[in-house]
C-alpha cells in the first residue's frame, strides 16, 4: 500500500486576534490569520519582501483543546509555530456563488513570543501535553548553538563521501 503525507509548519505571526466560536453540536474551534514572510534581492540588487497570510483551523477534540488555548493565550502579533495538515474547501455562498478557501487544519500549535502570558509558567502548565513536549524541545534546542559544537562548523571533513 503506498503512503502520502500531509504535513504543513508554519512559523510566523498572529494579523489578528483569533476568532473563537462554538459549532452547533457545541465543539470550540478557534480560526487564526498568520503571516509568514520571505526576503529577496531582486538582480538590481534592490531588497524585496513577500508576505504570504495562512488561514488556520484549530479545534477542541479528545485529545487537545487547541481551540481553548488558542483562546485563552495567543493575541494579535504573537509569534506561533502551527503543524497541521492542508485543507482545500469548496462551498457556495448565500448568492450561490462557489467559494474556495485553503485551510491549516492545526495539530500542534506553539506560542513563540517572549511575552508574559504563552511563555509563562502558567501557560506551560496548562497547554496540552504534546504542546508541553515541543516547548520543552524547542527551549532544549534554543539552549545549543554551534558554538557548544565546533566541529560542527570545521569546512574540511575528510569523512565525507564528495
Amino acid at each position: 500500500m503506498a503512503r502520502s503525507l500531509n504535513k504543513v509548519m508554519l512559523i510566523g505571526n498572529l494579523g489578528a486576534d483569533p476568532e473563537v466560536r462554538s459549532t452547533a453540536n457545541g465543539t470550540r474551534v478557534a480560526n487564526l490569520s498568520v503571516a509568514t514572510s520571505r526576503q529577496w534581492n531582486n538582480p538590481a540588487g534592490e531588497r524585496q519582501e513577500k508576505t504570504e497570510w495562512h488561514r488556520i483551523v484549530a479545534w477542541n477534540n479528545r485529545v487537545s483543546k487547541l481551540a481553548d488555548f488558542v483562546e485563552k493565550y495567543l493575541k494579535k502579533g504573537d509569534r506561533v509555530y502551527v503543524e497541521g495538515r492542508i485543507e482545500y474547501r469548496t462551498w457556495e455562498d448565500r448568492e450561490g456563488n462557489t467559494r474556495y478557501s485553503t485551510e491549516i487544519n492545526a495539530r500542534e500549535l506553539i506560542p513563540l513570543s517572549s511575552r508574559g502570558g504563552p511563555g509563562g509558567a502558567e501557560a506551560e502548565a496548562q497547554a496540552p501535553a504534546p504542546a508541553r513536549a515541543a516547548q520543552a524541545v524547542a527551549a532544549e534546542s534554543k539552549s545549543q548553538s554551534y558554538e557548544d559544537f565546533p566541529e560542527a562548523l570545521d569546512e574540511e571533513d575528510d569523512d565525507l563521501p564528495f
